[in-house]
């Protein structure tokens, strides 16, 4: 994002978020191309407990007061990219393809209204940027 100060907080957030939709967009869409593979284990993309962490410590940075100390970090929004996470399957019958096609599908449909959620958000603040710099024409 710029350094530029005219971006909040909520924009690199919308713009983290943006970001990690797509990614998740694409896991769940490698689960619904692989519905017929054989041993094939779903996968989910998480990433909201760490948006979170990030978003309870805004601007803190720990320091260490010690070279032997161990690192710390609460988190920013930059380093927030999310754990892919696999899921076999739980029946242990068949080929053992943990993929659900309705399910992936009623995720696919929630995670694309939050893309666009996140989108028209982004869109509103950018909206406000441009009247406040064309003096509220």
């Amino acid at each position: 994002m710029s350094k530029l100060g005219i971006f909040d907080q909520t924009v690199s957030l919308l713009h983290k978020v943006l970001d990690l939709r797509e990614r998740n967009q694409q896991v769940i869409a490698s689960n619904i191309a692989n519905a017929d593979t054989p041993g094939y284990a779903a996968s989910r993309l998480e990433f909201e407990s760490q948006l979170k962490q990030a978003l309870n410590h805004p601007g803190v940075t720990p320091a260490a007061t010690h070279p032997a100390h161990f690192p710390i970090s609460v988190g920013s929004l930059d380093e927030v990219e999310g754990t892919v996470v696999r899921q076999l399957d739980p029946s242990g019958m068949g080929d053992k393809n943990g993929v659900n096609v309705d399910q992936e599908m009623v995720t696919l449909a929630e995670n694309q209204i939050l893309y666009e959620a996140a989108v028209q958000a982004l869109n509103k603040k950018l909206g406000l940027l441009k009247y406040v710099a064309s003096d509220g024409r």
